[in-house]
């Protein structure tokens, strides 16, 4: 491999990467390994998530017998199925749709025998298009919880803990609701330690946290909660499914999909490039702009004196960092990232990145993420544009559209977390 590459032939390498480790967590390639033995009564399929859809098309065509169910995916994330029920809601922010699905799938499950088998398809989003609250929390308590929970800078695990306490079916709810049929989750993790109970808050796995452990969450970030939310947390009345439950007993979750495996699968496009690849590691938390910092440090070091790692090489990393929202920009956690590591890099010659979501959207916004090369801060300025006033702001969106450098991909239809690589050459 060449010293240096061209900025469009590294950033083409680094879409090659990204594609590769969306491709490998496709739900037609790691649905059907998983699938049930046909059971002696119903099949019934339910789930919740951005790859739900077709997590549900990968088991209409590999399954044989009778089958009947509803999943609720994100809005322009449904495919086509013949007899699964698709449903689509919203996500981050909860809505109707939502609500209602959550109630439907809950009466589908409710009344079956230990001969059924339920099979529950789970992946990143769950917990917004699952927006069940418990009696005396209405939609809207719920829409301005998850609105301040999204601003907070709270991490994912803290978020779905505060989330089970408050759901009617989450925190192993759903399963509890299942009793006695048999359950099987097969889960795509899109959260950083790949821990059942935080992907989609946990509908059908038992949760080992509390009621006080929510409301430290709360406390930490000064959330501001609605009255009878506060005290669901207060009194406990919002306590989850623990394991020791006679209903958690037939309930069983298999992780099909993890960012691990979506890394391993860029690392090998890598290597076949003639690049050396370094998982840093699938589970990186923290502020964004923070964790920019830290890996720029680390790429310079690289760059100058081939420790620890020697270029030509590409740094691969996973997890999912938090975006504390003080500015009135866009947000989005990739793009604040990659913008925070552009003003650290300086321009250094040689070193390009990628950061996006394999769900496709990055934050609120129907864009993945974005690029960057040695020429972005020169090329930003030129177009009047202060690089540090749109970090300020969290408006890392609009500062990568303007240039030209933003990853638009369209619905993915799986959800394996964040996703970076940076390019040294």
């Amino acid at each position: 491999m060449r010293t240096l590459l061209t900025a469009s032939d590294a950033k083409a390498l680094l879409e090659r990467m990204f594609r590769a480790a969306v491709a490998s967590a496709q739900p037609a390639l790691c649905v059907p390994a998983h699938l049930p033995s046909p059971p002696q009564g119903r099949l019934i399929v339910i789930g919740a998530g951005k790859a739900s859809a077709a997590m549900a098309r990968a088991v209409e065509d590999h399954w044989t017998g009778p089958l009947e169910g509803l999943v609720v995916t994100r809005y322009g994330y449904g495919l086509e199925c013949q007899h699964i029920d698709i449903v689509e809601a919203s996500h981050p922010v909860p809505d109707a749709k939502g609500l209602q699905a959550a109630e439907a799938i809950l009466k589908r499950v409710r009344h079956l025998s230990e001969d059924d088998v339920v099979l529950c398809l789970i992946s990143g989003g769950g917990s917004a298009l699952l927006p069940l609250p418990l009696e005396g929390i209405s939609l809207e308590d719920k829409q301005a919880i998850n609105v301040a929970l999204l601003k907070s800078g709270a991490s994912i695990s803290e978020m779905n803990c505060v989330r089970r306490h408050l759901s009617a079916i989450k925190g192993g709810r759903l399963a509890a609701e299942c009793y006695p049929a048999r359950v099987l989750t097969l889960l795509l993790s899109d959260v950083p330690g790949d821990n059942p109970m935080d992907i989609a808050s946990g509908p059908t796995v038992a949760d080992p946290t509390s009621c006080a452990d929510a409301l430290a969450i709360v406390r930490r970030y000064a959330i501001e909660l609605p009255v009878f939310a506060r005290h669901v947390l207060e009194t406990g009345a919002g306590e989850t499914m623990k394991s020791a439950d006679p209903r958690m007993s037939r309930a069983e979750s298999r992780l099909i999909a993890t960012p691990q495996m979506a890394l391993e699968a860029a690392a090998e496009v890598a290597r076949a490039a003639g690049l050396h690849a370094y998982i840093l590691s699938d589970a990186m938390e923290g502020e964004s702009r923070e964790v920019g910092k830290v890996l720029a440090a680390l790429a310079l070091q690289c760059a100058r004196t081939g420790q620890p790692f020697s270029k030509p090489c590409v740094l691969l990393s996973g997890g999912e960092t938090t975006v504390t929202v003080r500015g009135q920009g866009r947000g989005g956690r990739n793009v604040e990232f990659l913008l925070a590591l552009a003003l650290a890099l300086r321009g250094a010659n040689g070193i390009h990145a990628l950061a996006a979501d394999t769900d496709g959207v990055d934050g609120q916004e129907e864009v993945a993420g974005a690029c960057i090369d040695p020429q972005t801060l020169e090329r930003a300025r030129s177009l009047g544009m202060d690089p540090v006033e749109f970090l300020d702001t969290n408006d890392a969106h609009t500062f990568f559209e303007r240039l030209g450098d933003a990853l638009v991909t369209g619905p993915t239809h799986t959800n394996v977390n964040d996703f970076r690589a940076i390019l040294l050459t």
